[in-house]
């Protein structure tokens, strides 16, 4: 009985990677089916709504958005990020943009598009058209000035605001400020240190007094280098929702403080049906929109948050200002470069803050950290994912496509200068430029890592796991580019890498040779050595007689333990050796 059903695999989809034809497919699927690509709304409510009846609604909407998707997995056969599953999560991300005036994506610098969900800008506009959208491209240092000069023309054709930063350059720049300044007072005269020590212990005994006498407080802040920093380590300085809450899956603008946001609700929910009609005015005000390609610093960010919102806002005499994003991009980063000191938990692992927190920078600024979201995307394989940092690197199961990926984007010579590695070159047979294979690199890692198996062969998989974690910290640097531009000319920092080290080690200066080369002038001798398939007399010839057999003279050196093979002849030994060779001479001339 014959098999009709078979299919041969090639060895590049053992890779994972796929090929021309396939990538421009999948690439028209996800253009033809974008429009069903949306986050899930919350439906109307007003004042008359109980809070069962919200609930009920709330499940049954978003049961249908997740059926909608379902059916773009199924039927479609289309990829999605691992988008988020639970209602909980999408009520804190409902909270945050309700109570918010500006709403800023926190997006990756090294691939923009895939952070960025423009559906969630519709939903902005939709609750409230008096609301902001920002873009804030975060670990923009990673960047050169080019290319962040071609992604600040591409957003500002789209009509979005987008702002440079990075939180990890920001840190540190602030960072070594604060230590000049120390430097700089304890310069300073002695006399003074000790006035101003008596005059803090003054404030604080009288601080101390004012807290005994009045208990209402707890939300006072002091001011410490224009950032607002609580009194209390454990006071209401943030509203951190609990996982036991009854009412967690309220927003802040059921509450009575929040009455305008009420009233805008059913409002913008009456008007989603013309979200046609939203998209076009939304386009008209940012025709204006102009966004520089220069990297901000933390005053120059607050600026913007302060001056960005001129409409009507949430809280009066107040810019709330909400932080949304997909996990490990970098918010609760950046909430801490900006207030100064640790007041959000950061963990490389995606998915660290679980619920929404507001902090006060300043009076009338608050910023809203929104737990870490996963929109729902497109995209064309896992491996784009776990080199993304969507998802987590040690739970991966398959280490060769992601690996594989890494190898399409990070040319050979970079791989051997930032690891100190010879990866094996491609065989005759085989194109001299094509990339290594993932088995190349892993190899070549494992060995000079000593990451060995029980066998004594490359343990591959955690070899993997390294150089992945060095991808997804930028240590392996690739960019994606805007659309229309070709991915091989925007990665300017290749241009800037040395080459491999094989070829450094090529390019050295050779050590001089030595003039003084010692000839034999006996042919019989010469000839007699220089027979291959004879092996007397082998141990120690190349240092005393100054040549190699089958290969010529060579340069003679000391007759050191270097270069003599085997165990270097004793002054007796040396004289006999020579006896043995002169019979031997004597005996084939006659």
């Amino acid at each position: 009985m014959e098999r009709l059903n078979i299919q041969f695999v090639s060895a590049q989809t053992r890779t994972g990677l796929l090929t021309a034809q396939e990538a421009q497919h999948i690439q028209q699927l996800h253009e033809e089916n974008r429009q069903f690509l949306c986050i899930p709304r919350r439906p109307y409510w007003d004042r008359t709504t109980s809070a069962e009846d919200l609930k009920q609604a709330e499940r049954e909407s978003f049961l249908e958005w997740r059926r909608q998707l379902a059916h773009l997995e199924e039927e479609k056969n289309l990829i999605l990020t691992p988008f988020e599953r639970n209602l909980e999560f999408w009520r804190q991300l409902w909270r945050v943009i309700e109570r918010s005036d500006i709403v800023v994506q926190i997006v990756d610098a090294r691939n923009p598009l895939l952070f960025r969900c423009q559906d969630l800008e519709n939903y902005v506009k939709e609750v409230s058209s008096d609301k902001e959208n920002m873009i804030l491209i975060n670990k923009a240092d990673l960047l050169s000035e080019e290319q962040r000069a071609a992604w600040a023309h591409f957003f500002e054709k789209e009509g979005v605001k987008v702002v440079f930063w990075s939180a990890l350059a920001e840190c540190k720049r602030l960072a070594g400020e604060a230590k000049g300044l120390d430097t700089e007072d304890v310069a300073e005269d002695p006399g003074d240190s000790e006035d101003e020590s008596s005059s803090q212990e003054e404030d604080d005994t009288t601080q101390d007094s004012a807290e005994g006498t009045d208990k209402c407080t707890d939300n006072a802040f002091q001011t410490d280098n224009g950032v607002l920093v609580s009194d209390d380590d454990s006071s209401d300085e943030y509203e951190d929702c609990e996982d036991d809450e009854e009412d967690a899956w309220q927003t802040c603008s059921e509450d009575e403080s929040w009455g305008q946001v009420n009233t805008t609700a059913p409002k913008s929910m009456e008007n989603r049906t013309d979200g046609a009609a939203v998209q076009c005015v939304v386009q008209e005000q940012n025709r204006n929109i102009r966004n520089f390609s220069h990297l901000v610093q933390r005053n120059e960010l607050l600026e913007i948050f302060k001056t960005m919102h001129s409409g009507p806002r949430v809280k009066a005499g107040e810019v709330n200002v909400g932080l949304v994003g997909y996990p490990n991009v970098g918010k609760s980063s950046t909430i801490n470069t900006i207030l100064g000191n640790k007041k959000v938990s950061v963990s490389a692992t995606p998915g660290r803050t679980k619920h929404f927190q507001t902090l006060y920078v300043e009076p009338g600024l608050c910023l809203c950290d929104c737990p870490g979201l996963v929109m729902p995307s497109f995209i064309s394989t896992k491996a784009e994912m776990i080199c993304s940092g969507i998802l987590p690197i040690d739970q991966m199961r398959d280490h060769v496509p992601p690996i594989s990926l890494v190898c399409q984007h990070i040319p050979r010579n970079i791989l051997e200068a930032t690891y100190g590695i010879n990866i094996i070159r491609p065989r005759e047979d085989e194109d001299p430029d094509r990339k290594p294979t993932a088995e190349e690199l892993l190899t070549a890692y494992g060995c000079m890592r000593g990451f060995m198996t029980a066998h004594g062969q490359p343990d591959q998989p955690r070899s993997a796991r390294y150089v992945l974690k060095d991808y997804v910290s930028g240590k392996l640097l690739y960019c994606h580019p805007p659309p229309g531009v070709h991915p091989n000319d925007f990665q300017h920092q290749h241009e800037r890498c040395p080459e491999s080290i094989a070829v450094q080690a090529s390019e050295k200066v050779k050590p001089e040779k030595n003039t003084k080369v010692k000839q034999i002038e006996n042919v019989v001798d010469k000839t007699f050595f220089h027979q291959e398939n004879i092996r007397a007399l082998m141990k120690g010839v190349r240092a005393t007689m100054g040549y190699r057999p089958g290969s010529g003279l060579v340069s003679v050196t000391a007759p050191n333990a270097e270069n003599v093979v085997g165990k270097p002849w004793k002054k007796h030994g040396n004289r006999n050796k020579k006896e043995k060779i002169r019979r031997i001479t004597k005996h084939l001339e006659a």
